[in-house]
């Protein structure tokens, strides 16, 4: 509770329940919470990182090392650890990958502003120095990456192979790698400018679980895992009509609860005729159109089913919702959602395979400008489909990244090595005590060839002495081949990185550490819990402010 005095008297500007956290106590609670989120996934980083299991209130599993999925899955509900997972979601959005090492460096660059607080050096002298370091670090990212050939597949599949690795695909990562270069070139637009955009919308995954990693394959066109509505019905199509419609194929339903009351049986059967004939129609509209096949999202009646069947119209009933929409990005075609207005015009045009083995439909647009690609990924179990299907989400979209931008960076922490070196050097251009942030900058960067070594087994002390003795010699690719342990030159390696998901994960770690460091007042509406206090009664770690939601849901998620 805060008083001020008026008049002689206490004022109450505050509820009693309310409490409040200034100052120096409140920046340490903050960058505690921060921190406790970085040291969560730290360990996972790398081709060697460790994975997580965790398991929900009802009891499922996801077993992980994917930085955003831990951090969604870990339920945290503490405002300031938030603001870290934001992190973590917005380098998702922005760069497909590379979620893990923006949480570990906004995690690292308040450890190293907790350091100069404590040497009395204010928070937005920190904060100019670090929008100052930032800056210049994606400047000399830039001037570190090598620009690339959108039609050089080798270093396509380099840059692929490098983001998989550590997420359970390395015993396939060439086919994988090479399915992943084959579907983001399937969907690459090339505009009048020469430029060239990867729509990875156009991209479906679907997975198939008892077969081996080894077994997976690239799809032109759509996969549709569903059975026809009726055995009686055709299976394949040439050149064929598709109809896509959210509308069940049922008998309408009155809109209010009604009774129906017959005298005889002659009454029955005539209101039996009347839903025959109303079942009839949607049938006859379906033929008038011109439509071979019909993907509905919703039901179908049995008797629609037959007599469907009889004009040899293929039906699949409840189709998802996801695969109507790509289905309508591939043939062109219209989401009908009122049958009676239907036209020709609302079809799509593609040939449509049934695959008797697998039991599903292929589906292929017969137009040249349509695209769209599915990779069938196929996997032992669940959880092994599961991860390698987060691992092929982030390739697919660092590899749309270097498309589209055009650069890449040497890996295995090269990059970090060589940014933190130039900075260093620019810190001598800065005055006043924005140096000292700048310098700090630096040594957060470095935190990423660390935890590879360490997460590799490896002396990170004797690591990144040997990294940046190679750096200072002039090899600004030298970085950590985890496997040996040895310093190789990465891009030579084959151990490559989009310049774009480097950038963005710089500025968006440094804007989170930024928004944590100017907040200097937490004021709760309710009790501030004593679990986490230390002795005096203040803040003591990411689980001091209960009132402010507490760090509960990662001790359950862990």
């Amino acid at each position: 509770m805060s008083q001020q005095m008026q008049g002689g008297q206490p004022m109450i500007i505050m509820g009693d329940d309310a409490q409040r956290v200034q100052d120096q106590d409140a920046q340490e609670y903050n960058i505690s919470a921060a921190r406790a989120v970085a040291e969560a996934v730290r360990s996972t980083l790398g081709p060697k990182g460790m994975d997580k299991m965790l398991v929900d209130n009802m009891g499922d599993v996801t077993i992980t090392n994917d930085g955003v999925t831990i951090l969604q899955e870990m339920e945290i509900d503490n405002p300031t650890a938030e603001m870290i997972v934001e992190v973590a979601e917005t380098q998702e959005e922005e760069a497909g990958d590379g979620t893990t090492t923006a949480v570990a460096i906004a995690g690292e660059l308040l450890k190293n502003a907790e350091d100069l607080l404590e040497q009395d050096i204010h928070p937005t002298a920190i904060i100019r120095g670090f929008d100052q370091a930032s800056t210049q670090a994606r400047t000399e990212i830039n001037n570190v990456a090598e620009d690339v050939d959108p039609d050089d597949e080798a270093l396509l599949r380099k840059v692929a192979e490098t983001s998989m690795t550590g997420k359970g695909a390395e015993l396939d990562k060439e086919l994988l790698s090479q399915i992943i270069v084959d579907a983001v070139r399937g969907v690459t637009v090339e505009h009048e400018d020469g430029s060239r955009t990867a729509d990875t919308d156009s991209i479906e995954t679907e997975t198939q679980e008892g077969r081996s990693v080894g077994e997976s394959e690239l799809l032109n066109g759509a996969v549709v895992n569903k059975d026809p509505v009726s055995e009686a019905m055709p299976r394949n199509f040439e050149g064929a009509d598709i109809l896509l419609l959210n509308e069940a194929l049922e008998v309408e339903e009155a809109e209010v609860d009604a009774t129906v009351s017959v005298d005889d049986p002659d009454q029955l059967q005539q209101f039996l005729d009347k839903e025959e004939a109303q079942l009839r129609q949607k049938v006859e509209t379906i033929k008038e159109s011109g439509a071979d096949v019909v993907f509905c999202q919703k039901g179908t009646d049995d008797m629609i089913e037959h007599y469907l069947a009889q004009e040899d119209i293929l039906a699949l009933s409840r189709v998802t919702k996801s695969d109507v929409k790509f289905l309508s990005s591939l043939l062109g075609a219209d989401i009908v959602t009122d049958l009676d207005a239907v036209t020709p015009e609302n079809l799509g045009r593609g040939d449509v395979t049934w695959d008797d083995e697998e039991e599903l439909f292929y589906v292929e647009s017969t137009d040249d400008d349509a695209h769209g690609v599915t990779i069938l990924l196929r996997g032992s179990t669940g959880h092994v489909i599961d991860e390698l299907e987060r691992g092929i989400g982030d390739a697919l979209d660092v590899v749309a990244q270097t498309v589209t931008d055009g650069r890449v960076l040497p890996g295995g922490g090269a990059t970090e090595i060589e940014v933190a070196d130039r900075l260093r050097d620019y810190a001598d251009s800065v005055e006043g005590r924005e140096q000292l942030a700048v310098e700090a900058f630096a040594d957060s960067l470095e935190l990423v060839p660390r935890v590879l070594a360490e997460n590799a087994g490896l002396d990170p002390i004797d690591t990144l002495v040997d990294l940046r003795a190679a750096h200072e010699d002039g090899d600004e690719h030298a970085g950590l081949d985890v496997e040996t342990g040895d310093i190789v030159d990465t891009y030579e390696a084959g151990v490559v990185e989009p310049a774009h998901a480097k950038e963005q994960g710089v500025a968006s770690a440094q804007e989170a550490a930024n928004l944590v460091l100017k907040i200097d007042d937490i004021i709760s509406a309710g009790d501030l819990s004593t679990e986490g206090e230390d002795d005096e009664g203040g803040p003591g770690g990411a689980g001091g402010m209960g009132g402010m939601g507490g760090m509960g849901g990662m001790g359950g998620a862990m």
